[in-house]
């Protein structure tokens, strides 16, 4: 695909094929900068990446990779092979009872270190937000020599004894409700997710989620994929023991606010890692990047990495 003129210079969006699959990639800023890969959560495109805070790491003198896990965006599909009852998966998951999936966050870390190869980045700075958190725990604990050091931001060690998110959140995701798949329905039942987790101090308007929203749905529109990602999550159950086995040195962020993994969830990784680590509980932060906290996430990041890369700081 051809580059396309941003502000902060040009940025590229072509495909990789990796682990037998084909994964679209994007990437920004200067390539003599320090690679910089990151890993989005559940359900979401590479695009739910504020441009903002992508910017702001290319002005640090990062070079910025994203991709779109499998399942979301443009990357590949994976055609499902089984009928799982995602309410009886959640209870198999708090019980921590292991089941049958399409596949694992295992296959999709798998996914992340044959993505690194095939970008020739190793090793790799790694930020990983909520499921992309818990991806980038097992890319640094089972591969090792791909990671320079881990930034975890909102995510969780995927315990089964960890705090629950509110109910009411579960059925704003779509676990009950009407599960309309047209555009203004799909936007509508998204909008009150993406408002019940927001930063309460900091909150986007109606119109500014919603135009997001309604440009990743015509990007790309996977409920399928979201739902085989979430069914990822719950049968890979706890990762304590990947968390535990990193070398990589480990910055853990965390939103005060958090409603979806609450505040323990990013404080129990901090506590079982036993690799150097940071820990910071970002007041005033939910399960989002709010602009006004963006200079503070990025400084932080900046500041862990650059013990381990020189780093320009602009």
């Amino acid at each position: 695909m051809p580059d396309i003129n941003m502000r902060h210079g040009k940025w590229k969006e072509y495909c990789v094929h990796a682990n037998h699959l084909e994964f679209c990639v994007r990437q920004y800023g200067d390539e003599a900068g320090i690679p910089l890969l990151l890993i989005m959560g559940l359900g979401c495109q590479m695009t739910f990446w504020p441009q903002s805070f992508i910017n702001a790491l290319v002005d640090a003198g990062f070079h910025v990779y994203c991709f779109d896990n499998r399942d979301v965006g443009l990357s590949a599909r994976v055609p499902t092979s089984r009928r799982i009852d995602t309410r009886l998966a959640f209870l198999r998951h708090r019980m921590g009872l292991r089941f049958q999936t399409d596949y694992t966050l295992f296959d999709m870390a798998c996914d992340t270190a044959h993505l690194i190869d095939q970008l020739d980045l190793r090793p790799s700075h790694v930020l990983g937000a909520s499921m992309g958190g818990m991806i980038a725990q097992i890319l640094a604990a089972r591969y090792p020599n791909r990671v320079r050091s881990l930034n975890v931001m909102m995510s969780t060690t995927n315990a089964p004894r960890l705090p629950l998110p509110d109910y009411s959140l579960l059925l704003k995701l779509g676990w009950g409700g009407p599960q309309g798949h047209s555009e203004e329905e799909a936007v509508a039942r998204l909008l009150r997710f993406w408002q019940a987790i927001q930063s309460p101090v900091y909150p986007a308007t109606n119109e500014e989620i919603g135009e997001r929203i309604r440009s990743n749905f015509r990007r790309a529109y996977s409920p399928g994929g979201t739902l085989r990602q979430l069914h990822a999550i719950l049968s890979t159950g706890s990762i304590k023991r990947e968390t535990a086995n990193i070398t990589a040195p480990t910055l853990v962020l965390h939103g005060a606010e958090d409603p979806l993994l609450k505040p323990a969830c990013g404080k129990d990784i901090y506590d079982t890692l036993r690799c150097k680590k940071e820990w910071a509980l970002i007041r005033g932060m939910a399960h989002d990047m709010p602009l006004p906290l963006q200079g503070e996430l990025v400084q932080r990041i900046v500041d862990h990495c650059q013990q381990y890369e020189l780093l320009h700081v602009a």
